[in-house]
């Protein structure tokens, strides 16, 4: 899995010393590094940084770094914070400790030392926040086998790896596009990768309507599984079947707090992503999923792993890293994992 640069916060009023961190953690340990020359600003700075490491000076105006300590225990209790000090004494590093410091370092410091503290301790603070994150409840919604895995099973991947729970739901079983009972195994089989429950049901393939009898078959699942993120079709679609979906899904899951819609092969240029989310480390996990629907491959370009990996390297030109899938967002109040995780050091 490829790992993000450490996001590091240092905090001393001596510039010099703040200068000499930023760039021994820079230049060795390959941190993105900001700085904050006293306690006020480290704690306005801390929502928009959002950093996986703090390195704080003791003695500071204003808010000294055990206050700091103090203010961030109570609200970021999963960051960890190295304090420094160039007084050595019993008594200072006693008072860190108390405080629940992660590391004491003495000035001068030990660059050696103060890199392997940084990088340790940021592997640390991603650990702390990956468990105390609330797990996401995600419905992925198709009108026909294989849907929801071209459209964001590099984003599915990832809610699985985070320990999400993950339901597909699939209105139909492909009939015009294969042998219905062939497409469906090929969706268990998916499903099983994921650690995804499944449901299939049996609307006509190409006569999907986007009320009425699908509205009733969606609200039946969000009533079931009580989602917090849905992702399903886009309306800009040359597919009838992806539009009446999309409309369906828009209108039985109007009071789930995230909706978001992919991009399908027959999407048209009317499709405008406002949502770029990086999926460098589960792009191979795509393809393999995207195996899966064997009676599929023989004549959908658009399933080859050469087709796959280009859109998502396309759509990176706007999210960043090497591969992206894109999202029009109708409505967010949950965070999407490859998106926040994955990119907030980028904006």
């Amino acid at each position: 899995m490829v790992e993000e640069s450490p996001r590091v916060l240092v905090v001393d009023d001596d510039p010099d010393v703040a200068l000499l961190v930023k760039t021994v953690l820079e230049r060795r340990a390959g941190c993105i590094v900001d700085t904050a020359e006293d306690g006020r600003s480290a704690i306005e700075l801390m929502t928009a940084l959002r950093p996986d490491v703090v390195v704080t000076d003791i003695e500071m105006p204003g808010l000294s770094g055990l206050e700091l300590l103090d203010e961030l225990r109570r609200t970021s209790p999963h960051v960890p914070v190295i304090v420094m000090t160039a007084h050595v004494s019993v008594e200072y590093a006693v008072s860190a400790l108390r405080a629940q410091a992660d590391e004491f370092l003495t000035k001068p410091l030990d660059n050696a030392r103060l890199v392997e503290a940084v990088t340790r301790l940021a592997a640390e603070g991603r650990r702390r926040r990956d468990e105390a994150r609330p797990k996401e409840v995600v419905l992925a919604i198709g009108a026909h086998p294989d849907d929801v895995e071209i459209g964001v099973g590099g984003l599915l991947a990832a809610h699985a790896h985070a320990g999400d729970s993950i339901t597909i739901l699939t209105l139909s079983r492909g009939a015009r596009g294969g042998d219905a009972d062939s497409r469906q195994s090929e969706s268990l089989a998916a499903a099983d990768m994921l650690g995804a429950r499944l449901f299939v049901k049996d609307l006509i393939d190409t006569e999907i309507s986007g009320g009425g009898a699908t509205v009733r078959l969606i609200e039946e699942v969000v009533q079931e599984i009580q989602p917090t993120i849905v992702y399903t079709h886009s309306s800009h679609d040359r597919h009838q079947d992806h539009r009446a979906v999309s409309e369906a899904t828009i209108v039985a899951t109007r009071r789930v707090g995230t909706v978001a819609c992919y991009q399908s092969p027959s999407a048209t240029i009317d499709f405008r992503p406002t949502r770029f989310v990086r999926i460098d480390p589960y792009l191979e996990q795509k393809l393999r999923l995207l195996e899966r629907f064997s009676s599929q491959t023989a004549s959908r370009d658009y399933l080859e792993p050469d087709f796959v990996t280009a859109t998502a390297r396309y759509w990176s030109r706007f999210g960043g890293g090497k591969a992206v899938e894109p999202l029009e967002v109708v409505r967010e109040t949950a965070e999407f994992v490859g998106a926040h995780e994955l990119t907030r050091r980028e904006t």
